[in-house]
Parts: C-alpha cells; structure tokens; sequence
C-alpha cells in the first residue's frame, strides 16, 4: 500500500512540479535538492500510484504504446499482426549510484546466446523506465558519463544499442527524477540545464504542520487501508484534474503575447541558450492547463520560471544557489507585474 499523494504534508512545490512532468513529459524532469527525510521518494512513488493505467503492448518488456513509438520488437510483431493490447501501472525505476553502461543501456543476452545459440538483446533499466519515472537518488555522485548517457536518453525519448553485432532500438520516454545533497558535491552547470525542473525542500519547522505529518504517518501504519479510503475522494479528484489538464493541454494558446514576457524574463537574466525558454513555455502551459485557464497568464508564467530558473542562474564562484532567491523574484516583478 502506497501513501497517498494527497496526504503529503507540505512540499507543496515538489508536488506541483511533478504533476507538471506527467501533465507534459517534455519539460524534461525534475531536480531535487535538499535534505533527506523529506518525502521526495514519498511523493514520486505516491504520484505513480495516483495516476491511471496506461495502454501498452501486450507482453512487450518496455510497455511500449501500442498508438506509436514502438521498439524494435514490436515494429516486426506488428508487420505480422495487430498488436494485442493491455494496461499497466506506472512504475517507479530507481537508479543505483554503481551502475554500469551495460546495466543502464543494455546488452547482448549472454546465457540465450549460449543456451541457444543464437543473440538477443537484453534490455538495461533504460528499456524499464520507459513510460514511467525513473528515480535517481543522490544523482550528483553518480559517474559523469552515465549522467550523460541518461540525460541524453531522456533528451531523444528513444535508447538505441549496436554491440556485438546486434542493432536494437526502443522507446525511452521517462519522467526523470534526481535528488542531490549540494553539500556532497554539485552537478556540473551543463548538467544541471538538461533538468526541466529545479526545488529545493526542506523540513516543515511550524509546529501545527509537523504534528499532522507524525499523526497521518501513524494512521497509514496502523491502517493502510482505512487511511487509503480516507482521502480515495481526494486522490480521485486530482486523478481526474491530471487527466483532464493533459486533454486540455493542446487547447492552452502559444500566442506572442506570452512567447514575450517569457523572453522578458529570460533575457533579463542574460542565461545561455534556449532550454531555460522552452521549458518555461512548457511548464506554463501545463499550469494554466492544470488550473483550467483558457489562457497562460502572468501568474502561471511566475510560477513556471521559479520552477525552470533556479538552477540555472549564472552563480559567482562559491555563491550558494539559495542566495539566488531574491535576485530572480526582482526580475519577474520587473518583467511580469502582478494583474
């Protein structure tokens, strides 16, 4: 039994930015930063059980969608028939920090290849996470080509593997979540831009809120179940905002008005280029989606840049990022007045 997404206490930051992801996977994640104990496992494995079943091929290893994006599996499968359908849950992969490239990407099947004699591709955690999050805890220590193997990945939406003379392509559409101490080390700027999202989180310090986490957490040990049913009227309700902000997100116009007052914001702060754009367009979008507006306004627009900027920020040698707060808030009062 998984704890309610709805009955987190607080993070509310965190919470929000993830339904951005699953409102559109192409913001491209989400970074994590902070200390420990403060429900960021809780919340992503909380929001997958949230969320419906998808529609995938049936007995395909990477759920692939049967509508499209197909691996290579499924592409000869469907030349001969019509491709069986199913429906699954989303999952959460994580990411061990000692993982190698052949563990992470794939590789050749040795044991078919002997058993058999004949080679097969064996799908790393790459081909697991496609379609639902893949969880990396601690993603500052993990080795800097595997950084770049993974963000790649998540980039292209698609994981091709040629080794040993096998040719093997799938899907790897996957909403990325990293969590990182910075006191353990900092990702490198280039890595660091190729995260959609950035929040920082820390422990409730009011009393009142503090003593709701510890009476929830007891009520959901004692009764998981019982705890569960208390709050199905409020995971359904926001179940359904997810699933009817997802429809109406292609509705939500682009129009220059907006394309402006982000370019305003970004170019104000003089950030190298175009990711920091593109996901702000993005995560506005998918709020005004979210709070069933006709329209981005200047508020959703806000929001967005508080979420997408934080990281990305040209800092001073040894200048923390918490330090960078007040100087963003300046920009978008100046750029984005309140209505």
């Amino acid at each position: 039994m998984t704890f309610p997404f709805t009955a987190i206490v607080g993070q509310e930051e965190l919470k929000t930015a993830l339904i951005l992801n699953v409102i559109d996977p192409g913001i491209g994640g989400l970074l994590v930063t902070g200390e420990k104990g403060t429900a960021k496992s809780t919340a992503v494995r909380a929001l997958a059980e949230l969320l419906p079943e998808l529609e995938t091929v049936r007995e395909c290893r990477f759920q692939c969608d049967p509508r499209g994006n197909l691996c290579t599996d499924c592409r000869e499968r469907e030349a001969a028939a019509p491709l069986p359908r199913d429906r699954n849950k989303m999952r959460v992969v994580e990411l061990p920090l000692g993982i190698t490239e052949d563990r992470l990407v794939g590789t050749l099947d040795i044991e078919h290849a002997l058993r058999h004699g004949e080679k097969r591709f064996e799908a790393g955690l790459l081909g697991d996470a496609n379609r639902n999050f893949l969880y990396v805890d601690e993603v500052n220590l993990l080795e800097d080509h595997i950084i770049d193997l993974l963000l790649d990945s998540a980039a292209m939406g698609v994981n091709t593997v040629e080794r040993e003379g096998i040719s093997f392509c799938h899907p790897a559409r996957f909403i990325l979540v990293g969590t990182m101490n910075p006191e353990e080390g900092d990702l490198r700027p280039q890595l660091l831009d190729r995260f959609g999202l950035c929040v920082q989180v820390a422990g409730l310090h009011d009393r009142e809120r503090r003593m709701d986490i510890l009476r929830r957490k007891a009520a959901f040990d004692d009764d998981p179940a019982g705890f569960g049913e208390e709050w199905r009227q409020q995971q359904e309700e926001l179940a359904g905002r997810i699933e009817q902000a997802r429809k109406r997100l292609p509705a939500v116009p682009l129009d220059d008005g907006v394309l402006e007052r982000i370019v305003s914001v970004t170019a104000a702060l003089r950030l190298d280029g175009h990711r920091a754009d593109i996901v702000i367009m993005k995560a506005a979008r998918a709020l005004a989606a979210f709070r069933e507006l006709a329209a981005i306004g200047n508020a959703d627009i806000r929001d967005a840049a508080l979420l997408a900027l934080l990281h990305r920020r040209k800092r001073l040698p040894f200048e923390e990022m918490g330090n960078e707060q007040d100087k963003l808030l300046g920009v978008l009062e100046e750029a984005l007045p309140c209505a």
